[in-house]
């Protein structure tokens, strides 16, 4: 949860020092931006969690360099990533929040071609402990380089702190990720290996950034039928999705937590969909993958889409073990059609002013009106930031798109951040997002406009790391700082579940509120933000050493189930 400890009393603004300055990561340094910072660098990580500050170089840079960081202590050796930030031109703002001109956002290899020496230099440096990592205090330096001469050796102290996060998110989730879009975006052809392979590494790092996907290539498995029972060929799918399921594919023995039923369009009549239905079912159960198996229903459906959605989810229930997922607000004509109700995170929210849910209820109330079993999800869309871009001219309808938890590239890191704290202080019980490489399949390119429904990145959370961008290294996901914001903010998550599931469950969801009250009023504060971090951390030391999780030989936490 979070990067670090707090940043409250520390330097002054960059631009009045010439040394490297170390900010939070909560904080996008934006060119013309004074920003405060430290001299030396200072993070506090659960064992199986993922830290990191942005060390930022004042004034203009030519040729940045880093010598790699290994930080010493009581256990192995920790190595540290380091990437460099690269900035998007924002042209069109997501809201009347956001802005235009540059904005950090994809993190490329620190020798990547292509460097502004007018922008900002900031290296993006993560830490990460192992879940078996001993406890304890780690030391190391930052060599930062310009032009081939030293500059500044930057401290490094990095505690592990006693207790663990599971390898594995506890809130299931699934954001889509298409080999289409891959191979469009990195122009090699769908059918080759190389797009196989770099379908399997954008799908490591969602896995490894606590994101489950679904999508994926999007082959159903060949399938005839027997005397009513379908028969199908899983080879080509597990080649593709066993590792990430089974949990080999990661050191950390992470899996995703759902993914998706592939429809076949060779399951033509309802009897032949319901028993290929139930042979995923079966070979989900046979195989032992823990993974919530899913049929994702007709897409926010309209009202002409409801007896497709009663349809198909009459064909799937016939199948028994594979809830349907409905992108849908609560709506008596779809009621009883949903096992995984999933409305976009403003209709959780009621605000002043226009409304952007056509029914907006309260995650405890929404439960109160669905059977029993049903499960509640959410997702972000174009509903909370706008659909439109820019500010609207009415200033009551800015309002009412503004403020809200946003995976946009031009909206504050704490927005990026905070569906793991709402998730934690609303109860729902899993997320989904609709793509994380929308922008690939466009005929516009992703390094110069990620602008789509209305927002700066909606749909994209990656850069196609071609050869001509990235340098020698060759074809590569490039990450962004949104999705390691989404990564914290799903360690906050493992944070508060931890310290409500050892008895403290009042002071986490104090804690919650204290950095998001709602899905529209979040605490922007970076300094605040890493002040609840430190007071959870002290509570969480506490409550662990109490437990009977310290008292184990592996000191592990058990593994969570979706």
């Amino acid at each position: 949860m979070g990067a670090g400890w707090a940043w409250a009393v520390v330097a002054a603004a960059m631009s009045a020092t010439q040394e490297p300055q170390v900010v939070s990561p909560l904080v996008k340094v934006r060119p013309g931006e004074a920003v405060k910072g430290r001299k030396e660098a200072r993070l506090s990580l659960a064992r199986g969690e993922c830290e990191a500050v942005q060390v930022a170089l004042p004034g203009r840079v030519e040729r940045p360099a880093v010598e790699k960081l290994t930080l010493k202590g009581p256990g192995a050796a920790l190595k540290a990533s380091v990437w460099r930030e690269a900035f998007i031109d924002v042209k069109t703002p997501s809201n009347g929040q956001g802005r235009t001109g540059p904005w950090p956002d994809a993190l490329v290899p620190v020798d990547a071609p292509g460097h502004d020496s007018k922008l900002p230099t900031v290296f993006y440096v993560e830490v990460c402990a192992p879940e078996k990592q001993e406890p304890g205090t780690y030391r190391g330096q930052l060599l930062v380089k310009v032009g081939g001469a030293k500059v500044r050796q930057v401290p490094f102290t990095a505690e592990v702190q006693p207790f663990a996060l599971p390898a594995t998110s506890s809130l299931p989730n699934s954001f889509g990720v298409s080999l289409y879009s891959i191979a469009r975006g990195h122009g090699v052809a769908p059918e080759s290996e190389q797009a196989r392979k770099l379908l399997r590494d954008y799908g490591r790092a969602l896995l490894e950034h606590r994101v489950s996907a679904h999508g994926m290539s999007m082959t159903p498995p060949p399938v005839r039928f027997e005397k009513g029972r379908a028969v199908l060929d899983w080879r080509e799918y597990d080649a593709e999705l066993a590792p990430f399921l089974d949990g080999s594919l990661v050191p950390s023995g992470a899996r995703f937590t759902s993914t998706d039923v592939r429809d076949s369009k060779h399951a033509k009549t309802d009897a032949q969909k319901t028993a290929y239905y139930r042979a995923f079912a079966e070979h989900f159960r046979e195989k032992g993958w823990p993974a919530q198996l899913f049929f994702y229903a007709k897409d926010e459906p309209k009202p002409e889409d409801v007896p497709l959605v009663k349809a198909q989810s009459t064909r799937v229930r016939a199948a028994g073990a594979i809830p349907v997922l409905v992108t849908s607000p609560l709506d008596d004509a779809l009621n009883g059609s949903a096992d995984i109700l999933t409305p976009t995170l403003n209709c959780f929210y009621p605000r002043p002013g226009p409304q952007t849910c056509r029914s907006v209820v309260e995650a405890s109330a929404l439960r109160k009106r669905l059977a029993g079993d049903t499960r509640v999800w959410w997702y972000q869309s174009c509903n909370s930031h706008g659909c439109n871009g820019g500010p609207p001219a009415d200033k009551a309808v800015d309002k009412a798109y503004s403020g809200w938890a946003s995976y946009m590239v031009d909206h504050p890191a704490p927005l990026n951040r905070a569906m793991g704290v709402l998730a934690f202080s609303s109860g729902v019980d899993g997320e989904l997002y609709f793509d994380t490489v929308f922008a690939y399949n466009t005929k516009k390119d992703p390094w110069k406009d990620v602008f789509e429904f209305g927002g700066n990145g909606d749909g994209t959370l990656f850069y196609p790391g071609t050869p001509a961008r990235v340098g020698p290294s060759g074809h590569q996901p490039i990450l962004t700082l949104r999705l390691k914001h989404i990564r914290d903010g799903l360690e906050d998550y493992e944070y508060l579940r931890l310290l409500a599931e050892l008895g403290d469950a009042a002071f986490a969801r104090t804690a919650a509120r204290k950095l998001a009250r709602t899905g529209w009023d979040i605490n922007a504060d970076a300094g605040e933000w890493e002040a609840v971090r430190e007071d959870v951390t002290a509570r969480l030391r506490k409550r662990w050493a109490e437990s009977e999780y310290a008292k184990r030989p592996d000191r592990q936490t058990p593994q969570s189930t979706p």
